[in-house]
């Protein structure tokens, strides 16, 4: 019999009765956690089963007690197929390997346990309003963290839009007569700042003003998208989202828009505007910081306090003030 187990909207498994009974008995495993197994139909607690006696024996199945909240049980909606990992032989199973430790204690209203799981990543499964894990994926918690492939891709796609936005500036400079060499004096930015302006000048109105459209008008539409769900296009597109490291929802609108965005956007503008090799530099060493991070965590990410992660709508509710 393979058993699933689950926690604070965590679940983890498959065991088998013994190392059940084993966890039961050493308070690792209690009675208001949440069980499955072939022949329940849906998440049962353990001490509704057991008849609130620290041992489960499944032919002796307890009918369901009715007065305990059904909300708890309600609150994980995960099932075994959901969940890669198997239990690893033997039968010290640790409450780190089940649940993770919290990282603070804090009081819950159910047997005393803590709310708030460890930050560290594992490849257990979530409830399933969250996006799905997949075996090679990394949960931090209540989140999926981004693969750094999709936040490549997600950058690559915001360039490119924004290449798509000047390219009717980019068509129209290249059928002028341009001179390069204004430009390879980085001592000179003044002198090559007013020969850009002259370039400006000498295009059309309308090619102008149209540029001026697809740009102001890229750049509003990113930061509605970033300001409502932490999501710029390219994340939007790749299905992954910025979050608050601490919380694990949409960060408050200084780390986002102040730290992550502006500041970032001036940043790299700098960068590329001094050479384009050292921008590039930069982003590289930002994802390799977050490759060899547990936590996927660049440079970026460290700035701002966040994490980048799969989207999952939950992240978008505004948690309760604490009173």
């Amino acid at each position: 019999m393979q058993i699933f187990l689950a926690r604070n909207n965590v679940q983890a498994g498959p065991y088998d009765l013994n190392q059940l009974n084993i966890m039961l008995a050493s308070g690792e495993v209690t009675l208001d956690d949440l069980i499955w197994h072939e022949g329940l139909d849906q998440w049962q607690r353990i001490g509704n089963l057991t008849g609130n006696q620290p041992v489960y024996r499944p032919s002796t199945v307890v009918t369901n007690d009715t007065s305990h909240d059904d909300s708890i049980i309600n609150n994980v909606t995960v099932f075994p197929e959901d969940t890669p990992n198997s239990a690893q032989g033997g039968n010290n199973v640790s409450l780190d390997r089940l649940y993770g430790k919290p990282e603070r204690p804090k009081a819950d209203v159910k047997g005393g346990m803590t709310s708030n799981p460890l930050h560290k990543p594992n490849n257990v499964s979530l409830n399933k309003s969250s996006p799905k894990a997949l075996a090679t994926d990394k949960v931090l918690g209540d989140v999926v963290l981004a693969p750094i492939m999709s936040r490549m891709l997600a950058t690559v796609i915001n360039a490119l839009l924004y290449v798509l936005a000047i390219l009717p500036l980019v068509l129209a400079l290249t059928k002028l007569d341009i001179d390069y060499s204004k430009f390879e004096n980085i001592q000179d930015m003044d002198a090559a700042y007013q020969y850009s302006m002259t370039l400006m000048e000498s295009l059309p109105s309308s090619t102008l003003m149209m540029s001026q459209v697809m740009v102001f008008g890229l750049f509003a539409l990113q930061l509605v998208f970033i300001t409502m769900r932490g999501q710029s296009l390219g994340k939007l597109l790749t299905g992954i989202r910025v979050v608050d490291q601490t919380t694990h929802r949409l960060p408050s609108f200084i780390k986002l828009i102040g730290m992550r965005t502006l500041l970032l956007f001036i940043i790299y503008n700098l960068l590329f505007s001094f050479t384009s090799f050292l921008g590039f530099v930069v982003i590289a060493v930002h994802y390799y910081m977050a490759s060899k991070s547990a936590e996927n965590i660049g440079w970026h990410d460290k700035l701002a306090k966040t994490l980048v992660v799969k989207a999952d709508s939950s992240q978008l509710v505004k948690q309760p003030k604490i009173k």
